[in-house]
C-alpha cells in the first residue's frame, strides 16, 4: 500500500512541477543511502529513462568502497548505466582551505554536471525528502537569511530537480522495507558533528513530539512560503520601477511618492539592498526624509542624499563610478577610461587567453550582474588556482598593476560571487568548457 501510494504520488509531482520530458533521460545522484536507492526504485518502476552517478569521496574507508559496490551492482542487476568516481576529497579540502562537507559538495556538483553535458542528460536528480527541507528550512531561519531562506529546497534550480521533496523520511524508509530495497547507512549521519545533523537529531526530534505531524504542516507552510516569496520579488519589481529614476549614474527617489508607500520599512529596504545598505540603516534613511538637503547615510560603496524633494543614490566620491547593474546582454558600459562590453555567444573550442576578453559558462550566470570598482576585502577564486580563495588586492600586486591604475579596476559581481576582475583574471567557478554551450562573453577596451 505504502509502495503504491508513493509511486502515485511520485508520478504526481512530477507531472506537477513538468520534469518529465519526453525522450530525454535523466542523472540520478546515488549514494547507496535508503533516499537515493528507494528514489532510484521510483525511477525505474516509473519507466522513466534514467543513469546512475555515484561518487566515492574516499572519507570512510573500506566503508566508502562497499557503499560504492552496492550501487554498482543493482545497477548492474537492472542494467542500468552507471558512472561513478573517486575523490580524494581529503586533499581537495587542504588544497582549496575548505571544510570537508562543502568541498564534497563543490565537488560532486561540478561532476555531476560535466557528467550532464557530455552525455547530454536532461536534467540531474537528487533524493532530498520532506525531513531535509525542514532542517534547511530551520538552518536558514538560525542563519537570518531574511525571506529568501523561507522557501527552503527548491524543486527545480537549473539542471538540478528533487522530486522527492513531497515524501517524509518515514514513508521513504517504510517503503524501503516494504519493497525490500538494499542501501547502506552512513554512519557519519548518526553523529551531531555537522549543524545538520545537529538539528536532525535534536531539534526536530523534540518539536515532533509536541507537534506529530510538524514535518508535513512546515512542508505545506515551505510551499506557500515559496510561492509568497514569486510575489514578493514581483511586487517589488513594481516598486523598484515606480520609485526609482535611473539619471547617469545616480538614481532619484522622489520622497512624496516614497512617503505613500506600504509597508515602506520593507520596500525601502529592497530599493537599498543592492547598494550595500543594511536593514539596519533603513530607519536612518526614512528619517532622512525629514531632514536638510544635504545630510546623507551611507554604505562602503554608496550614499543616500536628501536633495530638495529626492531621495540621490550616489556613488560615494572616493568611489565616483559606479555601480552598474547588468541586467542583459548585449550591453556597452563606459566606466570612464574602459569601455566594458556584454555578449552570448557559442563557446569557442580555443578560449582567447586575452586578459581582457573573459568567458563565462552562461548556465552560471544569473542576472542581474553588478560592475563596480573593486574595494578592499574583496576577494575571489582566480582561474587556475585550484579553488584557493585570493583577495583582489593581492591579485592586483602580484599582477603588478601601478597604482595609478588600480582606481580604474572593475569587478563583475555575480550573485555576489565576484566573475571576473575585469583586464586581470576569472574566477574559477564561472570557467566555461571549451567548445560547450554559450558563454557570457565580457570584453575591456579602452573608451574612445
Amino acid at each position: 500500500m505504502i509502495a503504491e501510494n508513493l509511486l502515485q504520488q511520485f508520478s504526481q509531482q512530477f507531472a506537477r512541477y513538468s520534469f518529465s520530458v519526453p525522450g530525454s533521460k535523466y542523472l540520478l545522484a546515488v549514494s547507496g543511502g535508503s533516499d537515493s536507492m528507494v528514489m532510484a526504485d521510483l525511477f525505474l518502476k516509473s519507466g522513466v529513462n534514467f543513469a546512475v552517478a555515484h561518487c566515492n569521496y574516499s572519507l570512510r574507508g573500506a566503508e566508502s568502497d562497499m557503499d560504492e559496490q552496492l550501487v554498482a551492482e543493482w545497477s548492474k542487476v537492472h542494467n542500468i548505466t552507471l558512472h561513478c568516481i573517486k575523490f580524494d576529497t581529503k586533499k581537495s579540502a587542504k588544497e582549496w582551505k575548505k571544510g570537508t562537507q562543502e568541498t564534497a559538495r563543490i565537488l560532486r556538483y561540478d561532476w555531476f554536471e560535466k557528467v550532464r553535458r557530455e552525455y547530454n542528460y536532461c536534467k540531474i536528480v537528487t533524493a532530498h525528502h520532506a525531513n531535509d527541507n525542514v532542517e534547511t528550512l530551520l538552518i536558514n531561519l538560525l542563519k537570518g537569511t531574511g525571506i529568501g531562506g523561507l522557501h527552503g529546497i527548491l524543486p527545480e534550480n537549473g539542471y538540478i530537480i528533487r522530486p522527492l521533496l513531497f515524501a517524509t523520511k518515514e514513508i521513504i524508509a517504510q517503503y524501503a522495507t516494504e519493497q525490500k530495497i538494499p542501501y547502506r547507512d552512513d554512519a557519519s549521519n548518526a553523529t551531531d558533528d555537522y549543524l545538520r545533523n545537529a538539528v536532525r537529531h535534536n531539534i526536530i526530534p523534540a518539536v515532533e513530539r509536541s507537534f506529530p505531524k510538524a514535518i508535513d504542516l512546515v512542508n505545506d507552510s515551505i510551499v506557500r512560503f515559496a510561492e509568497a516569496e514569486v510575489l514578493y520579488h514581483r511586487a517589488i519589481t513594481i516598486e523598484r520601477k515606480t520609485l526609482m529614476d535611473q539619471r547617469g549614474r545616480d538614481f532619484y527617489i522622489p520622497i512624496l511618492k516614497l512617503r505613500h508607500r506600504v509597508p515602506l520599512s520593507t520596500i525601502l529596504f529592497e530599493l537599498l539592498l543592492p547598494f550595500g545598505f543594511s536593514s539596519g540603516q533603513v530607519a536612518h534613511v526614512i528619517r532622512l526624509m525629514d531632514s536638510a538637503t544635504g545630510h546623507f547615510v551611507e554604505s562602503q560603496t554608496h550614499r543616500v542624499i536628501r536633495n530638495r524633494n529626492f531621495l540621490i543614490i550616489a556613488a560615494k566620491p572616493s568611489a565616483s563610478a559606479d555601480f552598474v547593474l547588468v541586467e542583459s546582454a548585449p550591453l556597452t558600459i563606459d566606466t570612464g577610461k574602459y569601455t566594458i562590453s556584454f555578449s552570448i555567444e557559442d563557446t569557442p573550442k580555443k578560449i582567447p587567453a586575452s586578459k581582457d576578453e573573459a568567458y563565462l559558462d552562461l548556465e552560471k550566470i544569473a542576472f542581474p550582474l553588478v560592475l563596480r570598482k573593486w574595494r578592499m576585502g574583496d576577494y575571489l577564486y582566480p582561474f587556475g588556482m585550484k579553488m584557493k580563495k585570493k583577495k583582489v588586492g593581492r591579485l592586483l600586486i602580484d599582477e603588478k598593476v601601478p597604482l595609478h591604475e588600480k582606481d580604474d579596476i572593475r569587478i563583475l559581481e555575480c550573485d555576489k560571487k565576484i566573475a571576473w576582475v575585469a583586464g586581470i583574471r576569472p574566477d574559477e567557478r564561472f570557467k566555461v568548457k571549451p567548445g560547450v554551450g554559450k558563454a557570457l562573453v565580457v570584453k575591456r577596451t579602452i573608451s574612445a
